[in-house]
Protein backbone atom coordinates (compact mmCIF):
# COMPACT_ATOMS: atom_id res chain seq x y z
CA UNK A 1 0.00 0.00 0.00
CA UNK A 2 2.77 2.45 0.94
CA UNK A 3 4.61 1.60 -2.27
CA UNK A 4 1.48 2.27 -4.30
CA UNK A 5 0.96 5.65 -2.61
CA UNK A 6 4.60 6.64 -3.21
CA UNK A 7 4.34 5.54 -6.85
CA UNK A 8 1.15 7.56 -7.34
CA UNK A 9 2.75 10.63 -5.75
CA UNK A 10 5.86 10.29 -7.91
CA UNK A 11 3.70 10.07 -11.04
CA UNK A 12 1.75 13.15 -9.98
CA UNK A 13 4.99 15.01 -9.25
CA UNK A 14 6.40 14.05 -12.66
CA UNK A 15 3.18 15.11 -14.40
CA UNK A 16 3.29 18.46 -12.59
CA UNK A 17 6.91 19.01 -13.59
CA UNK A 18 6.12 18.22 -17.22
CA UNK A 19 3.12 20.58 -17.14
CA UNK A 20 5.27 23.33 -15.61
CA UNK A 21 7.92 22.88 -18.31
CA UNK A 22 5.27 22.99 -21.05
CA UNK A 23 3.71 26.15 -19.58
CA UNK A 24 7.14 27.72 -19.29
CA UNK A 25 7.96 26.84 -22.90
CA UNK A 26 4.67 28.34 -24.07
CA UNK A 27 5.36 31.53 -22.08
CA UNK A 28 8.88 31.71 -23.55
CA UNK A 29 7.53 31.28 -27.08
CA UNK A 30 4.77 33.85 -26.55
CA UNK A 31 7.21 36.48 -25.26
CA UNK A 32 9.48 35.88 -28.23
CA UNK A 33 6.52 36.31 -30.57
CA UNK A 34 5.79 39.66 -28.91
CA UNK A 35 9.46 40.63 -29.30
CA UNK A 36 9.23 39.76 -33.03
CA UNK A 37 6.50 42.34 -33.63
CA UNK A 38 8.54 44.45 -36.07
CA UNK A 39 10.15 41.53 -38.01
CA UNK A 40 6.74 39.81 -38.25
CA UNK A 41 5.21 43.01 -39.64
CA UNK A 42 7.90 43.21 -42.34
CA UNK A 43 7.29 39.60 -43.36
CA UNK A 44 3.54 40.23 -43.53
CA UNK A 45 4.13 43.25 -45.76
CA UNK A 46 6.48 41.24 -47.99
CA UNK A 47 3.83 38.57 -48.46
CA UNK A 48 0.97 41.06 -48.88
CA UNK A 49 2.86 43.16 -51.43
CA UNK A 50 3.76 40.01 -53.38
CA UNK A 51 0.17 38.78 -53.53
CA UNK A 52 -1.55 42.16 -54.00
CA UNK A 53 -0.25 44.89 -56.29
CA UNK A 54 -0.58 48.37 -54.81
CA UNK A 55 -1.78 50.82 -57.51
CA UNK A 56 0.70 53.51 -58.63
CA UNK A 57 3.27 52.62 -55.97
CA UNK A 58 6.27 50.38 -56.75
CA UNK A 59 6.49 47.48 -54.33
CA UNK A 60 9.78 48.48 -52.69
CA UNK A 61 8.47 52.02 -52.14
CA UNK A 62 5.32 50.62 -50.53
CA UNK A 63 7.48 48.51 -48.22
CA UNK A 64 9.51 51.57 -47.24
CA UNK A 65 6.37 53.56 -46.39
CA UNK A 66 4.95 50.64 -44.41
CA UNK A 67 8.20 50.24 -42.42
CA UNK A 68 8.43 53.97 -41.66
CA UNK A 69 4.80 53.98 -40.51
CA UNK A 70 5.37 50.97 -38.24
CA UNK A 71 8.54 52.47 -36.81
CA UNK A 72 6.65 55.68 -36.02
CA UNK A 73 3.81 53.69 -34.46
CA UNK A 74 6.20 51.75 -32.21
CA UNK A 75 7.88 54.93 -31.02
CA UNK A 76 4.76 57.05 -30.39
CA UNK A 77 2.93 54.12 -28.76
CA UNK A 78 5.91 53.73 -26.37
CA UNK A 79 6.69 50.22 -27.60
CA UNK A 80 10.18 51.62 -28.21
CA UNK A 81 12.00 54.29 -26.27
CA UNK A 82 13.96 57.15 -27.79
CA UNK A 83 17.26 55.41 -26.95
CA UNK A 84 16.04 52.18 -28.56
CA UNK A 85 14.97 54.11 -31.64
CA UNK A 86 18.48 55.54 -31.84
CA UNK A 87 19.99 52.06 -31.72
CA UNK A 88 17.56 50.75 -34.33
CA UNK A 89 18.46 53.71 -36.58
CA UNK A 90 22.12 52.73 -36.19
CA UNK A 91 21.24 49.21 -37.35
CA UNK A 92 19.40 50.68 -40.31
CA UNK A 93 22.42 52.74 -41.39
CA UNK A 94 24.93 49.93 -40.81
CA UNK A 95 22.70 47.51 -42.71
CA UNK A 96 22.07 49.91 -45.58
CA UNK A 97 25.81 50.55 -45.97
CA UNK A 98 26.44 46.81 -46.07
CA UNK A 99 23.62 46.31 -48.58
CA UNK A 100 25.00 48.95 -50.96
CA UNK A 101 28.43 47.34 -50.84
CA UNK A 102 27.17 43.77 -51.26
CA UNK A 103 24.89 44.66 -54.17
CA UNK A 104 27.78 46.45 -55.89
CA UNK A 105 29.84 43.25 -55.49
CA UNK A 106 27.07 41.13 -57.03
CA UNK A 107 26.36 39.14 -53.86
CA UNK A 108 22.62 39.70 -54.31
CA UNK A 109 20.27 42.08 -56.09
CA UNK A 110 16.96 43.92 -55.86
CA UNK A 111 15.56 43.46 -59.35
CA UNK A 112 12.33 45.45 -59.04
CA UNK A 113 11.98 49.14 -59.88
CA UNK A 114 11.68 51.68 -57.06
CA UNK A 115 12.03 55.43 -56.65
CA UNK A 116 13.59 54.93 -53.23
CA UNK A 117 16.74 53.18 -54.43
CA UNK A 118 20.31 54.21 -53.70
CA UNK A 119 22.98 52.48 -55.80
CA UNK A 120 20.51 49.72 -56.64
CA UNK A 121 19.43 49.20 -53.02
CA UNK A 122 15.90 50.12 -51.86
CA UNK A 123 15.83 52.05 -48.60
CA UNK A 124 13.39 49.61 -47.03
CA UNK A 125 16.20 47.01 -46.87
CA UNK A 126 17.80 48.82 -43.93
CA UNK A 127 14.67 48.11 -41.91
CA UNK A 128 15.32 44.37 -42.19
CA UNK A 129 18.51 44.92 -40.20
CA UNK A 130 16.74 47.40 -37.93
CA UNK A 131 14.12 44.74 -37.18
CA UNK A 132 16.86 42.50 -35.74
CA UNK A 133 17.83 45.34 -33.41
CA UNK A 134 14.16 45.85 -32.56
CA UNK A 135 13.82 42.17 -31.66
CA UNK A 136 16.83 42.32 -29.33
CA UNK A 137 15.49 45.45 -27.60
CA UNK A 138 12.00 43.99 -27.23
CA UNK A 139 13.29 40.61 -26.04
CA UNK A 140 15.33 42.41 -23.39
CA UNK A 141 12.14 43.94 -22.06
CA UNK A 142 9.75 41.00 -22.36
CA UNK A 143 12.18 38.38 -21.02
CA UNK A 144 13.67 40.69 -18.37
CA UNK A 145 17.15 39.87 -19.62
CA UNK A 146 20.35 40.44 -17.69
CA UNK A 147 23.92 39.31 -18.22
CA UNK A 148 26.31 37.19 -16.23
CA UNK A 149 30.08 37.45 -16.74
CA UNK A 150 29.99 40.01 -19.54
CA UNK A 151 33.57 40.19 -20.92
CA UNK A 152 33.54 43.99 -21.12
CA UNK A 153 32.94 46.45 -23.90
CA UNK A 154 36.56 46.47 -25.16
CA UNK A 155 36.86 42.77 -26.17
CA UNK A 156 33.21 42.67 -27.23
CA UNK A 157 33.64 45.88 -29.24
CA UNK A 158 36.80 44.65 -30.97
CA UNK A 159 35.04 41.41 -31.98
CA UNK A 160 32.05 43.41 -33.29
CA UNK A 161 34.20 45.74 -35.40
CA UNK A 162 36.12 42.75 -36.79
CA UNK A 163 32.84 41.04 -37.72
CA UNK A 164 31.47 44.09 -39.54
CA UNK A 165 34.72 44.82 -41.39
CA UNK A 166 35.06 41.20 -42.49
CA UNK A 167 31.75 41.46 -44.38
CA UNK A 168 33.54 44.02 -46.58
CA UNK A 169 37.13 42.77 -46.69
CA UNK A 170 36.51 39.08 -47.40
CA UNK A 171 35.97 39.99 -51.07
CA UNK A 172 39.64 40.97 -51.31
CA UNK A 173 41.52 39.08 -48.59
CA UNK A 174 41.10 35.86 -46.64
CA UNK A 175 37.62 35.40 -45.12
CA UNK A 176 38.28 35.64 -41.39
CA UNK A 177 34.81 34.55 -40.24
CA UNK A 178 35.97 31.24 -38.75
CA UNK A 179 38.92 32.86 -37.00
CA UNK A 180 36.55 35.51 -35.62
CA UNK A 181 34.07 32.79 -34.62
CA UNK A 182 36.70 30.96 -32.58
CA UNK A 183 37.74 34.22 -30.92
CA UNK A 184 34.17 35.19 -30.02
CA UNK A 185 33.52 31.72 -28.56
CA UNK A 186 36.58 32.20 -26.35
CA UNK A 187 35.56 35.75 -25.39
CA UNK A 188 31.91 34.91 -24.62
CA UNK A 189 32.41 31.33 -23.36
CA UNK A 190 31.43 32.09 -19.76
CA UNK A 191 28.80 34.72 -20.56
CA UNK A 192 25.19 33.81 -19.83
CA UNK A 193 21.84 35.41 -20.54
CA UNK A 194 19.54 35.22 -17.52
CA UNK A 195 15.91 35.44 -18.60
CA UNK A 196 12.50 35.08 -17.00
CA UNK A 197 9.56 33.25 -18.53
CA UNK A 198 6.60 32.51 -16.23
CA UNK A 199 8.20 33.79 -13.02
CA UNK A 200 11.05 31.32 -13.44
CA UNK A 201 14.61 32.41 -14.12
CA UNK A 202 16.66 30.41 -16.61
CA UNK A 203 20.14 30.77 -18.06
CA UNK A 204 21.43 30.19 -21.57
CA UNK A 205 25.01 30.48 -22.88
CA UNK A 206 25.29 33.67 -24.92
CA UNK A 207 27.08 31.87 -27.78
CA UNK A 208 24.18 29.40 -28.05
CA UNK A 209 21.70 32.30 -28.15
CA UNK A 210 23.74 33.85 -31.02
CA UNK A 211 23.44 30.60 -32.96
CA UNK A 212 19.73 30.10 -32.31
CA UNK A 213 18.81 33.66 -33.32
CA UNK A 214 21.04 33.37 -36.41
CA UNK A 215 19.28 30.14 -37.39
CA UNK A 216 15.79 31.65 -37.12
CA UNK A 217 16.90 34.71 -39.13
CA UNK A 218 18.14 32.28 -41.81
CA UNK A 219 14.68 30.66 -41.81
CA UNK A 220 13.15 34.12 -42.22
CA UNK A 221 15.63 34.88 -44.99
CA UNK A 222 14.37 31.88 -46.95
CA UNK A 223 10.81 33.16 -46.57
CA UNK A 224 11.86 36.68 -47.61
CA UNK A 225 13.69 35.56 -50.76
CA UNK A 226 10.80 33.25 -51.67
CA UNK A 227 8.53 36.31 -51.71
CA UNK A 228 11.05 38.35 -53.69
CA UNK A 229 12.47 40.68 -51.03
CA UNK A 230 15.82 40.26 -52.81
CA UNK A 231 17.60 37.61 -54.88
CA UNK A 232 20.91 35.90 -54.37
CA UNK A 233 23.01 35.11 -57.43
CA UNK A 234 21.92 31.45 -57.22
CA UNK A 235 18.23 32.43 -57.28
CA UNK A 236 18.01 34.37 -60.55
CA UNK A 237 16.82 31.29 -62.46
CA UNK A 238 14.27 30.42 -59.79
CA UNK A 239 14.01 30.28 -56.02
CA UNK A 240 16.40 27.98 -54.19
CA UNK A 241 16.94 27.50 -50.47
CA UNK A 242 19.47 29.96 -49.08
CA UNK A 243 22.82 28.32 -48.43
CA UNK A 244 23.29 26.89 -44.93
CA UNK A 245 26.55 28.83 -44.84
CA UNK A 246 24.49 32.02 -44.43
CA UNK A 247 23.67 30.91 -40.88
CA UNK A 248 27.26 31.73 -39.94
CA UNK A 249 26.84 35.24 -41.39
CA UNK A 250 23.71 35.87 -39.36
CA UNK A 251 25.33 34.28 -36.30
CA UNK A 252 28.09 36.88 -36.53
CA UNK A 253 25.72 39.75 -37.29
CA UNK A 254 23.65 38.89 -34.20
CA UNK A 255 26.81 39.37 -32.10
CA UNK A 256 27.11 42.90 -33.44
CA UNK A 257 23.42 43.55 -32.72
CA UNK A 258 23.55 42.33 -29.13
CA UNK A 259 26.80 44.15 -28.32
CA UNK A 260 25.29 47.46 -29.48
CA UNK A 261 22.14 46.88 -27.38
CA UNK A 262 24.20 45.85 -24.34
CA UNK A 263 26.27 49.01 -24.63
CA UNK A 264 23.02 51.01 -24.81
CA UNK A 265 21.81 49.40 -21.59
CA UNK A 266 25.10 50.04 -19.81
CA UNK A 267 25.24 53.65 -21.01
CA UNK A 268 21.67 54.36 -19.93
CA UNK A 269 22.34 52.77 -16.54
CA UNK A 270 25.38 55.03 -16.04
CA UNK A 271 23.35 58.11 -17.03
CA UNK A 272 20.57 57.20 -14.58
CA UNK A 273 23.09 56.56 -11.80
CA UNK A 274 24.73 59.91 -12.52
CA UNK A 275 21.35 61.68 -12.36
CA UNK A 276 20.62 59.95 -9.04
CA UNK A 277 24.02 61.08 -7.73
CA UNK A 278 23.32 64.70 -8.74
CA UNK A 279 19.94 64.67 -7.06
Amino acid sequence: MVAQILYALSKKHTANRVANYVNELIAFGFKNVLACFFPAFIFCMLILSKLIEVPFIPRYDFLLMACVAMQAFMYFSKLESGMELLVITMFHLLGLSLEIYKVSMGSWAYPEFAYSKIAGVPLYSGFMYASVGSYVCQAWRWLDLRLEKWPGIVPAGVISVAIYMNFFTHHYIYDMRWVITVLLILVFWNTRFVFTTSNVQRKIPMVLSFLLIGFFIWVGENIATFFGAWKYASQHDGWKMVSLGKISSWFLLVVLSIVIVVQLKFSRSKIENFKTYLS
